[in-house]
């Protein structure tokens, strides 16, 4: 990389506040990046974007990109509480909000396909602050347009992002490259092996548990997130959460971690929620313990040689 780094960015607007009412807020543009984003996104309809709509925004759409099917995200303090995949939009959004109801409310709402009335329709049955999608037919926008203060943006062409993730610390600036997907490299590593269907499902969960703040532990069944554990400092307490949070759709569910896991332990609590199989990383000095338990209790795991950490 370069030796010096020179950034310019354009002001877009003052913002209200900032992560907080007390904090003073501007929104900048980088002029030479011509992708589909926040930044370029079109306000449509609604109020004025606040800090953290613009921040969930952001990984609502990054997340939609992923994905070829019809997919959508719903975002809350940038982690994903709702994500499924269809072979429509409606269907896909019906998915991703049952997926978890209680935290969808006053979530903010990605799609990667066109919103159409029927999903507008959807939408707009319940409190939303704010949606993203590439376009909207203009029934679908009439009707969004009905709720005074959602507000409404259209990002254009979702093509995947691939620029350098920076993060700005005190006095300085951490640059690296985007972290992207790769699944070259998955190795079945259990006596049990999964089936084509929870194969599919596997890969799903991992590309959500990517998105999902580290330790993070994500339960899917069906192209749908059933339980989401993010953000623990222990990797079995994540997976407790996201039992709990999925509930008796733990049964039959599978589960990606964004790391490995360190002890047998959230195996052993998977198996007891009838989790039948398991993408992560691999990597730990206790792998082979961790194997052992899997195969006790008959799951399936999938090693990826990569892990998802995400500060």
């Amino acid at each position: 990389m370069k030796r010096s780094l020179t950034l310019r960015f354009e002001k877009i607007q003052d913002l209200r506040y900032g992560e907080n009412a007390h904090q003073k807020a501007v929104f900048y543009r980088d002029p030479d990046f011509k992708g589909a984003c926040v930044a370029n996104a079109i306000q449509l309809h609604g109020k004025m974007l606040s800090f953290n709509n613009i921040v969930d925004l952001d990984a609502a759409l990054e997340f939609v990109k992923e994905f070829e099917r019809p997919a959508v995200a719903i975002i809350k303090h940038t982690n994903p509480c709702g994500t499924a995949c269809s072979d429509n939009i409606t269907h896909a959004y019906k998915k991703a909000h049952a997926s978890d109801p209680l935290s969808a409310f006053g979530g903010i709402i990605a799609l990667n396909r066109e919103c159409d009335l029927e999903t507008a329709k959807e939408i707009t049955s319940t409190f939303v602050e704010a949606i993203i999608a590439p376009s909207y037919s203009d029934d679908a926008l009439k009707t969004l347009k009905q709720k005074e203060n959602l507000r409404v943006l259209g990002g254009g062409d979702l093509t995947k992002t691939t620029e350098k993730d920076m993060k700005k610390v005190v006095g300085g600036l951490l640059v690296q490259d985007r972290d992207m997907l790769d699944v070259s490299n998955l190795t079945i590593v259990t006596e049990q092996k999964p089936s084509e269907e929870e194969m599919k499902t596997l890969l799903f969960g991992w590309k959500v548990v990517k998105h999902v703040k580290s330790n993070a532990i994500v339960l899917a069944s069906d192209e749908q997130t059933v339980g989401v554990g993010a953000g623990q400092m222990s990797r079995v307490d994540a997976v407790e959460i996201a039992i709990k949070k999925a509930g008796e759709r733990a049964q039959r569910s599978c589960m990606a971690s964004d790391a490995f896991f360190p002890f047998r332990d959230g195996i052993d609590v998977a198996a007891k929620a009838g989790i039948t199989a398991i993408i992560q990383p691999g990597g730990s000095i206790r792998d082979e313990e961790v194997i052992h338990a899997a195969n006790e209790h008959n799951i399936a795991m999938v090693f990826t040689g990569m892990r998802h950490f995400k500060h």
